[in-house]
């Protein structure tokens, strides 16, 4: 089977929401219909992640045939997950640890995890609206890693 891995970064806060859902939503379409099998990696990390994620929810349960996994992946244990580990596994096909992330500080452990889930990416999709912040350096990291990148907030960058 053919997996393409799909991963997803964008700023804590974004503007024009509704014109990046919008763009998500069909971007999501074109990928499950397209693909034999995706992985999707998110954090959960701030309102681009929160809206990855219901888009992510919403079009595999109107086109998926079985080909999607979804999979959150924490930089390390969070007491939010430990304490509702049942209603995330609800929600996500796969919660994770990042390895790499786990016994680094807070702070290093969430640029460590985003890192990983470059590494493990064959297409990177984000909202990056501002050239500064964790999202920015994890694209810019993207880039030197060579990995395809759709950037939501610049329709320029768009390719599939």
């Amino acid at each position: 089977m053919n997996i393409y891995t799909v991963s997803f970064f964008g700023h804590r806060t974004i503007e024009n929401g509704a014109e990046i859902e919008r763009r998500l939503d069909k971007l999501l379409h074109e990928l499950i219909t397209q693909k034999e099998f995706i992985d999707f990696l998110i954090g959960r990390d701030g309102e681009f992640d929160l809206m990855a994620s219901a888009a992510v929810k919403r079009t595999v349960r109107s086109y998926a045939y079985g080909n999607t996994h979804f999979t959150l992946v924490l930089p390390y244990m969070r007491a939010e997950y430990r304490d509702n580990e049942k209603e995330y596994l609800d929600y996500y096909d796969e919660v994770e640890i990042c390895g790499e992330a786990e016994t680094a500080h807070p702070k290093a452990a969430i640029q460590i995890r985003n890192k990983n889930l470059v590494d493990r990416s064959d297409l990177v999709i984000c909202c990056i609206q501002r050239k500064n912040g964790g999202a920015y350096q994890t694209i810019k990291y993207a880039r030197k890693q060579k990995k395809r990148i759709i950037n939501l907030a610049d329709d320029t960058d768009r390719e599939l």
